[in-house]
């Protein structure tokens, strides 16, 4: 017990020595200080905006000295030409959750930038960006702004709420009520999976009833009032983006159950229309030396550029990945899809249930717009 006590007053003495030698220590650091060098774009860089997803504009300042002010968060903060930031269009931290000093700007977030202070699409216009510096309450603009010179997309002001596909080369044909609708992706993006006819005309529409806006394609751009044509029949994959004006078009030549265990296709699934690929096949189960193997999930054969590049594989698996055989109880969301565009043999599978061994059953793939991305398979 004695040796106990020791040890105790001996650890209590260290402790009270460290504290007599940190004056500050429990005590909040306040010392903030604004940030007076922006290293990058440099003052009055122009750039041409671009709607591919991975151009973007970096940005970079430099930071006062830790060991002068402590550390702080970093905002960067976009105005008007001739705003003061008091209430700036747009602000986002920079990297590393607001420590970083640096960040990179999508061409897609500076395009709505340029929206928000006023500059047209298609149009060219100046705005100013500037970084704040804060610690707890206390916020500090930077001493310097710079401008940048942007050169909109050819998006839209107006983006619709909802898009369908319509025309005579459209599943539905000329009858507005059949128009197909396209999956909202995010606000102003849409895309479907549908069959096109080659040479016949088509168009897309932001309502099924009435007078409504029309859009078509032209030079993988969205444009309003007109009507596109596809050279080959067959299955596509449409995106359209208003926000940029952007759209592709990906031929889809086959949709297959790929087997895991196996390592290939076994079946494929017929399109059946208007965003559903479906088969009614019979799985038997790989017998292995630790049972019964039933790993599966979905293989797309596509041409992307509306069918002139080559053939490639991407894959269809599971959106919430699991380990677990389903049962007849598992939620919907065991189903669910997500793309892959790099393929393997055993990554984002599924399982399937015990009882469908060797047993007939519907295999069904929905890629449609008002439900996520998901299959079923029915005996």
């Amino acid at each position: 017990m004695k040796a106990i006590f020791i040890k105790l007053m001996f650890v209590t003495s260290a402790v009270l020595a460290f504290m007599g030698c940190n004056d500050n220590m429990g005590e909040t650091d306040n010392r903030l200080a604004s940030v007076s060098t922006l290293l990058e774009p440099a003052d009055g860089k122009s750039v041409v905006l671009e709607p591919s997803a991975s151009a973007s504009v970096y940005f970079e300042w430099q930071t006062p000295s830790v060991e002068e002010t402590g550390t702080a968060l970093y905002q960067i903060a976009f105005d008007k030409a001739d705003g003061d930031f008091s209430q700036p269009v747009y602000v986002m931290y920079s990297n590393n959750n607001g420590f970083g000093n640096y960040v990179s700007v999508t061409h897609k977030q500076l395009n709505q930038i340029a929206g928000k202070v006023g500059i047209k699409p298609s149009d060219t216009g100046t705005f100013k960006w500037t970084v704040l510096s804060s610690k707890g309450l206390q916020s500090m603009k930077a001493g310097v702004e710079n401008k940048i010179t942007v050169t909109r997309l050819a998006g839209f002001e107006d983006v619709p709420i909802d898009v369908y596909v319509t025309g005579e080369a459209s599943e539905g044909g000329a009858d507005l009520a059949k128009a197909h609708k396209m999956k909202a992706i995010s606000g102003g993006e849409f895309e479907v999976y549908t069959k096109l006819t080659a040479g016949k005309p088509f168009y897309f529409t932001d309502a099924k009833t009435g007078t409504p806006r029309e859009f078509y394609t032209v030079d993988g751009m969205v444009k309003e009032n007109g009507t596109a044509t596809v050279a080959k029949d067959g299955i596509y994959r449409i995106t359209l983006d208003f926000n940029t004006g952007a759209c592709t078009y990906t031929l889809v030549n086959k949709v297959s159950f790929y087997f895991c265990p196996d390592g290939e296709s076994l079946f494929e699934l017929p399109y059946a229309g208007y965003g559903v690929f479906q088969a009614k096949e019979t799985v038997t189960f790989k017998e292995e030396s630790w049972g019964k193997d039933e790993r599966y999930k979905f293989r797309m054969t596509i041409q992307e550029n509306g069918g002139a590049d080559a053939e490639k594989e991407v894959e269809w698996g599971t959106l919430n990945q699991t380990d677990a055989r389903p049962t007849a109880s598992s939620p919907e969301s065991y189903y669910y899809l997500q793309l892959f565009t790099e393929v393997s043999q055993w990554d984002n599978k599924w399982k399937l249930m015990g009882d469908f061994d060797g047993v007939p059953a519907t295999y069904t793939l929905y890629l449609t717009a008002d439900q996520p991305y998901t299959h079923t398979i029915v005996k």
